[in-house]
């Protein structure tokens, strides 16, 4: 297995989204700075499947929101095909921990939400929206409302939301952290079928080391905060991927232990850090 550490990795031969020298301060009410992400450098391909993990409070979602355009950086920047990234743009769409559906509308009602402000016809914002909805295997519920939902059922109706307005990027941000195991791993083997079939370029912010590793092509292990990179891990498994198959592959195992080994030399980090910082 192929580790690359520090901020010598070298981009794909073609870049979809690249990130250079992301630094982001913020400063308390009382004047206090405090740096959460400190030179990120990042690089995923067109159709590249790339997941970021690293220690609880590392900034992880504060850089996945500024490829995002939601938080501007306070040094370096992000592109995407070549663009600077300045705000939210329809190239971008982005699925949060939390499904964040307008629980006054049916879950047909959400999907063609970002349709209807694209300005498609009525009825072509029903047939996309039937179309994505039967991709994430939620066909007849149309008319039900999120509060009829299970949190698994949610999460289906937000992804396809965000998939139908058709954005080249997906930033996902622990879109299933609040789930419970068994309903995970099944929007982990939906989520692979989806991006199998429609080859978007995802980013994926997740704690959970196998879950990173069985959906991943590479993955970004951010050190503790102020978070830089701390390597860059291939995740050499074939394609298509079947769950039960990969967690029981060599290469699984010796993946599983070097990255959790990377994170627990950063927690560690972390805590000798806050000792040093008095809290």
């Amino acid at each position: 297995m192929a580790v690359v550490t520090g901020r010598s990795v070298e981009a794909p031969a073609a870049v979809k989204v690249a990130a250079r020298g992301v630094r982001k301060v913020f400063t308390s009410r009382q004047g206090v700075q405090r740096a959460a992400i400190d030179g990120v450098h990042l690089d995923a391909a067109p159709g590249e499947f790339v997941s970021i993990v690293g220690p609880s409070g590392c900034g992880k979602s504060t850089f996945l929101y500024i490829v995002g355009g939601f938080v501007e950086p306070t040094a370096g920047g992000v592109t995407v095909d070549g663009r600077p990234v300045r705000a939210p743009g329809p190239e971008r769409g982005i699925v949060f921990q939390e499904s964040a559906l307008f629980p006054w509308k049916t879950v047909l009602g959400n999907v063609t939400y970002g349709l209807a402000e694209q300005g498609l016809p009525r009825d072509r914002q029903r047939a996309v929206a039937r179309m994505y909805l039967e991709m994430v295997n939620l066909r007849g519920v149309e008319g039900l409302y999120p509060k009829e939902l299970s949190g698994g059922m949610q999460q289906r109706v937000a992804i396809a939301r965000t998939l139908a307005t058709d954005p080249d990027v997906l930033l996902m941000d622990e879109p299933f952290g609040s789930l419970d195991a068994q309903t995970r791993a099944i929007l982990q083997i939906e989520l692979n079928g989806i991006w199998e079939r429609t080859g978007k370029t995802i980013l994926f912010v997740t704690h959970s080391v196998e879950e990173a590793i069985f959906l991943s092509d590479r993955i970004y292990v951010f050190s503790a905060r102020p978070a830089t990179v701390k390597a860059v891990i291939p995740v050499d498994l074939p394609r298509p991927r079947d769950r039960d198959a990969i967690i029981q592959a060599p290469t699984y195992a010796r993946l599983h232990r070097d990255i959790w080994e990377l994170l627990r030399h950063e927690q560690k980090t972390d805590g000798e850090r806050g000792r040093g910082d008095g809290h």
